[in-house]
């Protein structure tokens, strides 16, 4: 099985996005709508955050907060690391399992061009990834 490319698992997959000041409500009905669990925060074009299910629920419903009066950048997690779309799946994983992600950004220079999540990395690589890692680590 050939591991597909960053760039190959997001062809033809709709960019889940927001800008800054829309509120959390909109956000939510993006995430409903394309049946994602993250959405990225855009200020003109530009990376601002990603707001997740969980940042919904935890940042804003369980602190009484409205959904659709409270804007996506209070509770969104700015400055998200990111993966370059030719970066491979394997830099993609490191960086969610070291930082504890699900959903990173996928930047084409200084554009947004997609979200991959841990689900779009096959069990049976991150298995062969995590493996190797172990059999380098205990050869040194």
């Amino acid at each position: 099985m050939k591991p597909k490319s960053i760039r190959e698992v997001l062809a033809g997959r709709e960019l889940a996005q927001v800008e800054t000041g829309q509120s959390v409500g909109e956000a939510a009905r993006v995430l409903d709508r394309l049946n994602v669990g993250t959405v990225v925060v855009l200020s003109g074009g530009r990376l601002s955050g990603i707001l997740s299910e969980r940042d919904i629920i935890r940042k804003c419903v369980a602190q009484g907060l409205s959904p659709e009066t409270t804007p996506v950048d209070r509770v969104m997690t700015a400055g998200p690391h990111c993966v370059g779309i030719d970066d491979g799946l394997a830099e993609a994983f490191h960086i969610m399992r070291d930082g504890g992600f699900r959903h990173v950004p996928v930047v084409e220079g200084d554009r947004v061009v997609g979200l991959i999540s841990i689900r779009d990395i096959p069990t049976e690589y991150r298995a062969m990834l995590e493996q190797f890692e172990a059999f380098r680590s205990g050869a040194d």
